[in-house]
């Protein structure tokens, strides 16, 4: 199943609507679609090279859009948003995270995984539901979506602008290994400067 709709996305990036299904794709998978953008950021940037900001800001927007819609689907669909998180086999931490919220620790380590959600290939809909679900603070939550997603889906239309086919050649082998590496290292140096400045 996950196949066929990785081969449909791809053909939705080559539509000449595609910037309408990057945006439907952007914000349903911050829900519940398991289908990242970035198989379609790709093809739609090495096709349209002038249009990778414009690509990016759709991607961006509207994926922090699904996220809204996530966190409210994680608030008032308890049943359907813990369906979600079952099937990713997260339902476990998300009852640690409740307890440690709820006792007063964890708030920090909740900032640096939904970060990290939003930049790697974690399945960001978990996170968001899950943060609907714990009452996490909704502008907090928003900026970090919008940060999180605007940096990778950036780095991910500039490198397809920039190096076309060897980028789309990364993105096929090394480049969860990469992102993930990278987000780590920005949460580190996020939380190094935080500390120093303490």
């Amino acid at each position: 199943m996950l196949t066929k709709l990785y081969q449909k996305s791809l053909q939705l990036a080559a539509h000449k609507s595609s910037k309408i299904f990057l945006a439907i794709v952007s914000f349903t998978e911050s829900s519940f679609f398991p289908i990242p953008p970035d198989v379609m950021i790709v093809p739609m940037v090495m096709a349209k090279k002038n249009d990778y900001l414009k690509i990016f800001l759709i991607a961006t927007l509207f994926s922090t859009l699904g996220g809204i819609f996530g966190y409210f689907i994680g608030s008032y669909f308890l049943d359907f948003g813990l369906s979600v998180v079952e099937f990713y086999g997260y339902e476990g931490k998300v009852l640690n995270l409740k307890y440690k919220l709820a006792s007063g620790t964890g708030l920090y380590i909740w900032l640096a995984t939904l970060f990290l959600a939003g930049f790697t290939p974690l399945p960001f809909k978990v996170f968001t539901i899950t943060s609907g679900m714990i009452g996490f603070n909704l502008f907090i939550f928003l900026f970090i979506c919008l940060f999180s997603r605007g940096l990778r889906f950036f780095i991910i239309s500039y490198l397809s602008f920039k190096f076309g086919d060897t980028f789309k050649g990364f993105m096929k082998t090394g480049a969860t290994k990469w992102f993930t590496i990278l987000g780590i290292l920005i949460v580190v140096i996020f939380v190094t400067v935080y500390f120093l400045s303490e």
